[in-house]
């Protein structure tokens, strides 16, 4: 991977942050977003108490002028974008007659929206320079229906039908938009969604009661079996690669993806 400059998008914890983690650690200069700042802080401190070329971002990618002010001030500060990462994302759960205006609005707002707006601003100003490469992390939950998930799936779903269109209009300037698609990893987003001690045994053994299967490998992912993929997909080994949808889910969802 080229020693540039990464944007990464929901970089406080979780996926995010393990991304910001596995690309700083293959020398790419990390801008780490988040609108968490507090939480931001305290996990690009972790990372460059190791030495790693991380800075914080304190930013929300559901406003245009934020996001595009902070952009100016990664470029200002760190150089130009090669990579951007949207790992921004909420989960808002509950059955569609039970779900609010704000709770739809909400999951389009990060996920869908923030996607948008990240990629538009960046993407600007890849296209002069001929170069670029943009991984947007949606959710097996885009080609797989959830009960109780409607509205992160329909969202992870536009997010990865806009990554794809996005792929399309840039590609002859040399930019790649790819795609991956986690399914249950082990972050405080799944186990905000467990009840009691048996959350992660049921996640893996499925529940067919709601039709889901569970997961074949046996096994919850990793942040950095995410991670890893993320960074394989910016680099120059998959530099062939475009408008794909890479799926890290131990088989959950069966092979689906878009």
């Amino acid at each position: 991977m080229h020693h540039g400059v990464a944007l990464v998008t929901g970089a406080a914890g979780g996926i995010g942050a393990a991304v910001a983690q596995e690309l700083s650690l293959r020398g790419v200069r990390v801008a780490a977003l988040d609108r968490d700042g507090e939480r931001l802080r305290e996990t690009v401190e972790k990372l460059t108490a190791e030495g790693l070329p991380v800075t914080a971002f304190p930013s929300d990618v559901t406003g245009t002028s934020e996001v595009r002010s902070t952009v100016d001030e990664v470029e200002g500060s760190l150089g130009a974008i090669e990579h951007l990462v949207n790992a921004a994302g909420v989960l808002r759960t509950g059955r569609v007659t039970e779900l609010s205006d704000e709770d739809w609005e909400c999951a389009f707002a990060v996920n869908a929206g923030g996607v948008f707006r990240l990629s538009r601003e960046v993407v600007d100003r890849m296209i002069p320079r001929g170069s670029g490469s943009i991984v947007t992390v949606a959710s097996n939950a885009a080609a797989t229906p959830r009960a109780e998930m409607a509205a992160y799936a329909a969202s992870k779903a536009a997010a990865t039908m806009f990554t794809k269109s996005l792929g399309l209009e840039v590609a002859r300037h040399g930019i790649r938009c790819n795609i991956v698609a986690p399914g249950s990893t082990d972050t405080p987003m799944l186990r905000s969604m467990w009840h009691d001690s048996s959350g992660a045994d049921s996640t893996i053994e499925g529940r067919p009661e709601v039709f889901r299967v569970g997961i074949p490998l046996g096994k919850l992912g990793a942040t950095k079996d995410v991670a890893e993929a993320v960074g394989f997909l910016l680099s120059d080994s998959a530099s062939q690669i475009t408008m794909h949808t890479l799926t890290v889910d131990g088989g959950a969802a069966l092979g689906a993806s878009w």
